[in-house]
Parts: C-alpha cells; sequence; structure tokens
C-alpha cells in the first residue's frame, strides 16, 4: 500500500488480518457477547465454518498455480508469441510484466521465426500504452528486431489481450490455425488458456514467467477472485 498498490490481493490480507487482530485485542468482551447469545454464537460458528472452507478452496487454487512454476517442459515450435500485459510505471514496465517479458525474450531466441505481439492498453496516470511499452522493453533489453514486433495498443482485459493481438497478427498473414505461445505470470497461465479457447485460439499454449515473491501471494489470491469473476462473466 505504501508503494500505491490497492488491489483485492493487498486488501483482503489487510482487512482479514486487522480483523483477526481486532478479536484478539477484544477477546474478552467477544467471549461474553456471544455467551450472553445463543442465537449470535451460532451465527459465530457459521462464520468460522465458511470461513474455513473458503481457505481450504484458496488453497486448493494456490497448489494448482503451483504446479504452474514447474514449466511446461521442452520448448513447442510457435509460429507466434503473445505477451499479456500488466502493470507499467512511469513508462517502464512492473517487476511483474518485466519477468513476463524475459521469459517471452527466451522463447524468441528458441523460435527465431516468430513474431510477437506485446499487449496491453494505456495504464491510469501512463500516457503511453503497456504494448509500446513493452516492446521498446523488448529492443532495448533483448535485442529484438523491430520487424517481428506486434504492438497491441488498445486492450483491457486479458480477453481483449488476445482476441486484438490475434487480429493484428493475421494482418501480418499469420493463419488461423497457427501455434501460438501466451506468455504470461505463472499465476495467470490457466484462465489465460481458458479465455484463449474461448475468444477462438485452439492451437496455443502458455509459457509461465515466475512471480516476484515479494508480492507472489498477494497475485495469487487476486486471481482467486479474478478467476471467480472470469467464470461469473463467462469469458471461459
Amino acid at each position: 500500500m505504501l508503494y500505491g498498490m490497492f488491489n483485492v490481493g493487498i486488501l483482503v490480507p489487510a482487512v482479514v488480518g486487522t480483523v483477526l487482530l481486532a478479536m484478539l485485542v477484544w477477546r474478552g468482551p467477544i467471549s461474553r457477547l456471544l455467551a450472553a447469545r445463543p442465537r449470535l454464537r451460532r451465527l459465530w460458528r457459521l462464520g468460522w465454518w465458511l470461513f474455513g472452507i473458503w481457505v481450504v478452496s484458496l488453497l486448493v487454487f494456490w497448489l494448482r498455480i503451483a504446479q504452474q512454476m514447474h514449466g511446461d517442459g521442452e520448448p513447442q515450435p510457435v509460429d507466434a508469441i503473445i505477451v499479456l500485459g500488466s502493470a507499467t510505471r512511469d513508462g517502464q514496465p512492473s517487476q511483474t510484466l518485466a519477468l513476463r517479458l524475459d521469459t517471452a525474450a527466451t522463447v524468441a531466441a528458441q523460435q527465431p521465426k516468430a513474431l510477437i505481439a506485446t499487449s496491453g492498453g494505456v495504464d491510469f496516470g501512463e500516457s503511453e500504452s503497456e504494448g509500446r511499452i513493452m516492446a521498446r522493453y523488448l529492443q532495448q533489453r533483448h535485442g529484438i528486431a523491430t520487424e517481428r514486433l506486434v504492438m497491441e495498443e488498445q486492450s483491457t482485459s486479458t480477453a481483449l489481450n488476445l482476441s486484438l493481438s490475434m487480429g493484428l497478427l493475421a494482418a501480418r498473414n499469420l493463419p488461423a490455425d497457427a501455434s501460438i505461445a501466451i506468455v504470461t505470470s505463472d499465476f495467470h497461465t490457466p484462465r489465460a488458456q481458458w479465455i484463449a479457447r474461448k475468444v477462438g485460439i485452439r492451437n496455443a499454449h502458455t509459457v509461465a514467467a515466475p512471480t516476484p515473491l515479494s508480492i507472489r501471494f498477494n497475485a495469487w489470491l487476486r486471481e482467486y477472485f479474478a478467476v471467480a469473476s472470469s467464470w461469473l462473466l463467462r469469458e471461459f
């Protein structure tokens, strides 16, 4: 929060921690209140059961994400690489996005003929799109040739990242059945794959970039709610 980062993956732990701390400080009055009101005591117990079920579901989801950190095995031949955007600050990729781009550069070195689509619109407070900032990073940091890069600068979601990037790649004569590598953070790979199928990308696989340890579990918690939101919105 001191760095100006406010999202569900940060706010939920802050709220839960504050509530648990308050319960510890006022445990005496709470115990007396529950002892005097049986109905409230039953609701209290139900709340703890629901909280426990939620924690178990979260741990199962995290276990699924942890499996992505082992990678996809041997590199697969691809015709194009789509790098999904994340935050940018002051015209530079965030640490998470830089790791995605570094991973994409490794794939690009293994696939020298593959086009590379950098995808993302303009973040709040920024003057350049994620797609442009990402392309510049790949050129300056990894020496990626300009002719290999395709900048998608309008998207505001994973679904738009993928669908708009595919449209731009098609304009570069990439066939509809081309093999696509989708590069994103490890925690995001399951949802990215599901959304790719939804938008009609059938011949695609995800490549997982590591998440910085300092924000890993906040990002994983945020993704838990993002998956639920995507399911409710029928994004996959």
